[in-house]
């Protein structure tokens, strides 16, 4: 069954992911598909292939004949599709058309929809080159043990929160979920999340000189401490970014989220710090004590120095504080864990992509991967493109021809990876 084929079924079934649920998966259709690939994986002659109780798929391709030493490869893709636009009922269109490029077939949603390619092109794609494993005779294919993966809610961040990897067991992985086939990811940013409180004080409008403080108001404030100039909208390439990505609340109390992010682990520290320091100018603006927060897991009093006691007495009062800010780590930039050391890993690809007469695109990723969480547990794990293009919205699309291009990358790169 060719990798497209596969595709238009996986499309069928909705595997939204939804930030919302504390559940794993976080909606429980994704395991309709889980249990579909489950029962797949056996059906072309895969081993172990099972679903655990959180939704993730696993099976194992054996090693060809000879290869039994050489080191376990996995490849591994996400189930899920992101919550910015509606999958279900997917109605796919497929047209021929020509390009300067040449003929190719396009598979879109009707627009109605997201189309699914990301990431269920990589599953159908990864699906196909472990058929041809299996059903190879001798050494046609050669290639070490490969283990798959089939993640739930990488969408939404948490992809890999609940992975075994006594069951992937893998010394090196790829993920398959990117863009153009040619693509070859191993560099992507650090990551932060922060969540801004602000508290206003509410006075009857009409009574309220000198003593209203306008909560609405002074998240504005803060956000206007910020760099205008470094937002998603107004950077690219390896720019780094402030992104406020929501605001709610009134007069009394308002919140902001946002995520911070740059390839430079340093700079982001200086991210970091630049909120901080807007919530300790604002803190000082309304006559509250110096801004209480929670960054990198550490107190103020750890910042600052002082002792355990003066920190918890800076923690209780936060609450009446003007303005708190509680910044998270989410990810770190998976290069620190790839090179040196894996450097053959990415050589490999691009011996493959030289013989298949594609030029790498080695740019790095504006955003976060499975791979980068899973390079830091251990497991190297650059990432691939599916040939898939426009994704998270109606827009969507992918060609037949690329997506057959990506199977033969999977199958001639497992060859490069033998013993």
């Amino acid at each position: 069954m060719k990798a497209s084929e596969r595709f238009l079924k996986y499309i069928t079934f909705d595997t939204q992911s939804d930030e919302s649920s504390d559940t794993c998966p976080s909606t429980a259709k994704q395991k309709l598909l889980g249990q579909f690939l489950k029962e797949e994986l056996e059906q072309i002659g895969a081993i172990d292939a099972e679903m655990d109780e959180n939704g993730y798929v696993y099976g194992t391709v054996p090693a060809s004949p000879g290869q039994e030493n050489a080191p376990v490869l996995a490849l591994i893709s996400h189930m899920d599709t992101s919550p910015s636009a509606s999958g279900k009922d997917v109605k796919a269109v497929i047209t021929h058309e020509t390009t300067s490029e040449g003929e190719r077939d396009v598979i879109r949603s009707d627009g109605t929809t997201l189309l699914g390619a990301d990431d269920k092109a990589g599953i159908a794609e990864i699906m196909t080159a472990a058929e041809i494993w299996l059903k190879a005779d001798g050494q046609a294919f050669p290639h070490p043990e490969i283990r798959v993966v089939f993640t739930p809610d990488e969408e939404i961040g948490r992809g890999t929160d609940r992975i075994d990897m006594d069951k992937v067991k893998a010394a090196y992985a790829f993920t398959v979920d990117g863009g153009e086939v040619g693509e070859l990811t191993y560099e992507c940013f650090n990551a932060a999340a922060a969540v801004v409180e602000v508290r206003g004080a509410s006075y009857h409008p009409g009574d309220s000189f000198g003593k209203m403080k306008n909560a609405v108001l002074i998240a504005q404030e803060f956000n206007a401490l910020l760099p205008a100039n470094e937002t998603p909208a107004t950077t690219r390439g390896r720019e780094g970014f402030y992104h406020l990505c929501d605001i709610r609340g009134d007069v009394s109390y308002c919140e902001l989220q946002y995520i911070l992010r740059d390839h430079d682990k340093h700079i982001l520290e200086k991210r970091k710090q630049k909120m901080l320091d807007a919530a300790d100018c604002l803190n000082h603006r309304y006559n509250t004590k110096n801004c209480s927060y929670t960054a990198m897991e550490k107190s103020s009093s750890e910042r600052s120095g002082k002792d355990d006691a003066s920190g918890n007495e800076n923690a209780a009062s936060a609450e009446k504080q003007t303005v708190t800010v509680k910044i998270t780590d989410s990810y770190e930039n998976m290069v620190e864990a790839i090179l040196p050391k894996y450097e053959f890993l990415l050589d490999a690809v691009r011996e493959v992509y030289g013989e298949m007469g594609l030029v790498p695109d080695e740019s790095p990723i504006r955003g976060g991967t499975d791979g980068a969480r899973l390079s830091f547990m251990g497991l190297p794990c650059p990432n691939l493109g599916t040939g898939g293009h426009d994704f998270h919205g109606p827009h969507e699309y992918i060609t037949i021809q690329s997506m057959d291009k990506a199977v033969e990358v999977l199958i001639r790169l497992a060859g490069k990876l033998t013993v």
